[in-house]
């Protein structure tokens, strides 16, 4: 207790004794008096805090602005830039999306001499494929698409046509990327096959289906029990009939995984196809353009050099037995025969194959349609559009 506290205290307290009567009220205010006098001991020793003047505040503040515009730039440029622009050479650009996907362009890995060396983008000049020879425009069938087009603004669809007797062609949109959803399974299904003719292994192969495999979406495997054996005939058959992405991905992985279907797709000289996730691709990340599906279409039917005769026939097979007939099949006459693929993810909704009428008119058709999540727009306008084709190009 400080001294001065302690004489006033002694001083109450003398007086609180001398008084040999004294009452209870006296005694509650000798202690409210006793309070009163701390309290204001207390008060009276508190230092006192000094109030900074204006011209204070005004250079302390103009010291913090002058600290920030020294520390703030060099936290920028050492730290922020760092991560958004890691080189000091503005001549040299950063792409993100190879960063995510390093793999995406490569052609292969080769050996030469005992040495590992790569090709990172498609070759057309060494390309598998065999490219389209266009003839030219149907400007009539053109037209009749685009007025169908004006009839559905909530749609953006990806048309592409092409005539095997004369090679004409339509193309709206037809280099345009767009999300595949399940189309992608056809250059999956090709490489399957260009492995097999390589010796990798055969359809008679099995694989056990495990958790790790099982997927959910499209497909019925995903319900078997666990370690059930398939071949890759099987396999294959339920990928594009069933639309299956368990075994898609039980494929993909007998390959070599995403990097090995990448590798293969740059190898056949298709510059705008890419498998970039697993499946189920919900959010629309494997792509490919309706020009690049309708050739990868074109090398399996007719390309002897690009796949044998055997291989071809068996995939051909397995597109003729496609589940899903609400596309561009609903859109088709009787008798004609519609080899295919369908996809959809909800935004997107597409069908590629090849059509062949009962009159043995043979054309490729690949509509992709982009649209709102899951509206019948995009079924509507897939079908229309195949009517609208087939009566152009049948009849």
């Amino acid at each position: 207790m400080p001294k001065l506290a302690r004489q006033y205290d002694n001083r109450y307290y003398s007086d609180y004794r001398i008084s040999s009567v004294y009452s209870y009220e006296q005694y509650t205010r000798y202690k409210q008096q006793r309070e009163v006098h701390y309290k204001q001991l207390r008060e009276a020793n508190r230092p006192k805090r000094k109030k900074k003047s204006f011209a204070q505040f005004l250079i302390s503040f103009t010291l913090i602005l002058f600290l920030a515009s020294c520390v703030l730039p060099f936290g920028f440029n050492f730290i922020t830039k760092s991560v958004f622009n890691p080189t000091p050479y503005k001549n040299i650009q950063t792409d993100l999306r190879k960063l995510a996907f390093p793999t995406n362009n490569y052609l292969a890995n080769n050996w030469f001499l005992g040495n590992r060396y790569f090709s990172f983008s498609a070759d057309a000049k060494h390309s598998q494929m065999v490219p389209l020879k266009q003839g030219v425009n149907m400007p009539l069938l053109k037209s009749q698409l685009e007025d169908l087009i004006q009839l559905y603004p909530t749609v953006e669809p990806s048309v592409y046509v092409w005539d095997y007797e004369t090679g004409n062609y339509v193309d709206i949109n037809g280099a345009k990327i767009y999300s595949t959803a399940s189309i992608i399974k056809i250059p999956v299904l090709i490489d399957v096959f260009k492995s097999i003719e390589a010796g990798q292994f055969s359809l008679r192969d099995t694989m056990a289906m495990t958790e790790y495999y099982k997927t959910e979406g499209s497909g019925s495997l995903q319900f078997k029990g666990e370690n059930s054996v398939y071949t890759i005939d099987e396999l294959s058959r339920r990928m594009i009939t069933e639309s299956d992405n368990s075994a898609t991905n039980m494929l993909m992985s007998k390959v070599g995984s995403m990097t090995d279907v990448n590798s293969m797709i740059r190898s056949w000289g298709l510059k705008n196809t890419a498998v970039q996730t697993w499946l189920p691709d919900y959010k629309g990340n494997n792509h490919s353009t309706a020009l690049d599906l309708a050739q990868m279409l074109y090398n399996i039917d007719e390309n002897p050099d690009f796949l044998t005769e055997e291989s071809r026939l068996r995939m051909l097979d397995y597109m003729g037995h496609v589940h899903n007939n609400r596309l561009i099949q609903a859109g088709l006459g009787n008798g004609a025969v519609f080899l295919h693929k369908t996809g959809d993810i909800g935004t997107m909704l597409g069908d590629a194959g090849i059509v062949i009428a009962p009159n043995s008119k043979k054309y490729i058709v690949v509509i992709l349609a982009n649209r709102p999540h899951n509206s019948i727009a995009g079924k509507d306008f897939i079908v229309h559009a195949s009517e609208i084709i087939y009566n152009h190009m049948v009849k």
